[in-house]
């Protein structure tokens, strides 16, 4: 028995050491953490429970059978983030550049089989060069076990993936059907095929950053959520993220005490929107004055800034706020902001998480770029997503409301359950100017006649009493009490209970 001990001791021990002293001096020196040491500041101390310690991987071809470690280059298990419960791998670079084996992948389908079943979130810390070469296909049939239960797991329990290397080729792909990405400044880098490749085949010469970066992802191409400033920053914000989502789709979300008056007054916001109607003004203002102690997590910052989409609390329980950002494009809609929009209000009403909906937008954005871009289709998202969800919708226009883009924002036409407007208001089919010109186009080039009755339309029509007296607007509200009515709407929407009927799933526009 003694004998016994000893060697599962040992064997722990090498499991624990990854590729090798060397090698993490190097994955330290690149300013990465290891695997474990990743896991260790994840999770709460002394609550990793790790699975499959001992497993290899069982390659004969090109002497890999004389190269095995232990654990195979993922570390897996399950643990609690401040007392929830979570399931975590994380790929150990130091061990065959962490890349992916049939072992290795067996290891990770093991670990999300048991999350839908128990209902928790899956956590990915991916720091992998790809499918492991020596392996051929049965790397290939790896992947796809993993690409299966992503597809699988989705709407059941969130998925979340934190870029911590590089990830090429297949490595990408199951991080691309999770629900959220987030990457390291610098270190991480995501690309289907990487430079040398592009190089040989297209003639381009780019870096790893301009191909695949934190930034580019970030910024351009909208693949990933966030981008943090090292391991440690984004090991402490995905343990803050991860407190605002539930569990599964079998719960409500998470409630944590807040001393936050869901009857606070803000009379600040009674300025918030200038008296010019073309003047811009900043809607994170208002969702940092309305939300639980002005924590907010805001979910792609640097990517389609027209639309604001993120995570706060209202009385200590989640919820997720949709905003158009008058500060870019004046608040308009376009391609990349309908489709960031829409994949973050279907995954709101997956969860269970309530929607609250600030609109001031002007229309879709105009031009030749975005009709050829497909602006009707992409636009379409945004509208079947709202449209769809089912969970409680809160929807406050601030400012302008002006054409389809009204209905899109979750209008009362879309089953918003609660729809305010502030005195400020403007809901019509397009602006006075515009409207005018239209309607009384002979009288163009007479200056005075134009004014007067572009006056005319706005006392008439720029204002939310029309839609008021049809009931598409519940109530006009005053600014400063715009917490309050949002909270007491929600509270008496907890219960809600509304179903689609029956299909085995829609058509969205892709």
């Amino acid at each position: 028995m003694h004998d016994i001990i000893q060697q599962l001791e040992e064997k722990r021990e090498q499991a624990r050491q990854g590729g090798g002293q060397r090698r993490v001096e190097a994955q330290h020196k690149k300013g990465k953490l290891t695997a474990r040491e990743r896991i260790e500041l994840l999770l709460d101390p002394g609550s990793f429970e790790e699975w499959d310690m001992f497993v290899e991987h069982r390659c004969t071809d090109f002497g890999m059978e004389d190269s095995k470690v232990a654990g195979d280059g993922v570390v897996t298990g399950h643990g609690t983030v401040n007392g929830r419960l979570v399931f975590v791998f994380s790929q150990d670079f130091t061990v065959f550049g962490g890349s992916l084996s049939a072992s290795h992948a067996e290891k990770i389908c093991k670990i999300m089989d048991r999350a839908v079943e128990v209902g928790a979130p899956v956590i990915g810390l991916n720091d992998s060069g790809g499918a492991r070469i020596q392996e051929g296909v049965d790397s290939l049939a790896g992947y796809a076990d993993v690409f299966l239960r992503n597809v699988m797991s989705s709407g059941v329990v969130p998925q979340i993936s934190m870029i911590m290397g590089p990830c090429a080729g297949g490595a990408v792909y199951s991080p691309a059907m999770t629900d959220f990405i987030f990457m390291v400044q610098d270190t991480s880098y995501m690309f289907v095929t990487g430079p040398e490749v592009v190089k040989t085949v297209t003639g381009e010469t780019v870096t790893q950053e301009e191909l695949g970066g934190a930034s580019t992802h970030t910024a351009r191409s909208g693949v990933a959520a966030r981008a943090f400033e090292n391991d440690v920053d984004a090991l402490l914000q995905l343990r803050r993220f991860i407190d605002f989502i539930p569990s599964s789709n079998r719960e409500k979300p998470p409630v944590w005490p807040s001393e936050d008056s869901p009857e606070r007054l803000d009379m600040s916001l009674d300025t918030l929107v200038p008296d010019n109607a073309n003047k811009p003004y900043d809607m994170k203002e208002l969702i940092n004055k309305v939300v639980d102690e002005g924590d907010f997590f805001e979910i792609m910052p640097d990517y389609a800034k027209n639309i604001i989409v993120g995570f706060g609390r209202m009385e200590g329980s989640t919820v997720g706020f949709v905003a158009n950002q008058p500060m870019v494009l004046a608040g308009c809609l376009d391609i990349n902001s309908a489709t960031k929009g829409a994949r973050f209000v279907r995954f709101c009403d997956a969860f269970n998480i309530p929607i609250v909906t600030f609109v001031d937008v002007p229309g879709f954005l105009p031009g030749t770029a975005q009709e050829y871009g497909g602006i009707i289709k992409h636009g379409a998202k945004l509208l079947y997503a709202f449209a769809e969800a089912t969970v409680p919708k809160v929807t406050l226009i601030t400012r302008k409301a002006y054409g389809g883009a009204y209905d899109v924002m979750s209008s009362k036409h879309l089953r918003g359950d609660v729809n305010y407007a502030w005195p400020s208001a403007e809901i019509a089919v397009m602006g006075p100017k515009g409207a005018v010109e239209i309607i009384f186009r002979q009288d163009i080039g007479d200056d005075e006649k134009i004014a007067a009755r572009t006056e005319e339309y706005r006392k008439r029509f720029a204002n939310p009493f029309v839609a008021g007296h049809r009931g598409f607007v519940d109530d006009v509200i005053m600014p400063h009490g715009t917490r309050r009515r949002i909270c007491r709407s929600l509270k008496m929407l907890q219960n809600k209970k509304q179903e689609n009927p029956w299909r085995k799933h829609g058509n969205i526009p892709l």
